[in-house]
């Protein structure tokens, strides 16, 4: 009867790890069918972001392209910051880190979406983007690939963590089932 014990603590750990790997995110950044950057909201407190972008040591040594950035939580808070690029200083040059600030009107709380936006004739490959929230921890996204010339392009994690299984609630799965049979007859 231990073996039969066993056996269903084998089969409830695959299950588990199955279900880890069913529950994946997304980690390539994708063009944005839907995104809208006009919703601006008025007369509420203001924060203060921080936010650094990584050049990619596989893009073009520097770039002329116009480049543009928003970020937000699953609220609807919406922080967006136009024309990040400055040829003269030398921004977004290949292998580099630009750290940028931008007051966002609203607060937002946990940063869950990206999109960077890029037009010009050069192509810019971002390597990361990590921000710093005033009501969130930081987080970081990878890009690593060339962002396409008019479209926002980027995350969106906003809706992901609610839609997956949480591994809490297969350990309560197993929990109950070990439990159900530990007090079953057969058991003894």
């Amino acid at each position: 009867m231990v073996r039969k014990f066993y056996y269903l603590l084998q089969l409830t750990f695959f299950l588990c790890l199955s279900e880890a790997k069913s529950s994946s995110i997304q980690t390539q950044p994708q063009a944005a069918e839907s995104f809208n950057i006009s919703y601006i909201q008025k007369n509420v407190q203001s924060c203060s972001y921080n936010f650094v972008i990584t050049t990619s040591c596989s893009s073009a040594k520097y770039t002329r392209d116009e480049i543009s950035i928003a970020f937000g939580d699953a609220y609807g808070n919406q922080i967006y910051a136009a024309r990040l690029d400055d040829p003269a200083t030398k921004t977004f040059e290949r292998c580099s880190s630009d750290s940028f600030q931008v007051n966002g009107v609203p607060c937002a709380y946990q940063i869950c979406y990206v999109y960077l936006y890029r037009t010009g004739p050069d192509g810019w490959k971002p390597e990361s983007v990590k921000i710093y929230g005033y009501n969130s921890k930081a987080v970081t996204f990878y890009y690593n690939t060339f962002i396409p010339s008019d479209t926002w392009f980027g995350f969106n994690y906003c809706s992901s963590s609610s839609s997956h299984p949480q591994p809490l609630t297969l350990l309560s799965l197993f929990v109950i089932i070990a439990i159900s049979f530990l007090f079953s007859d057969d058991f003894y």
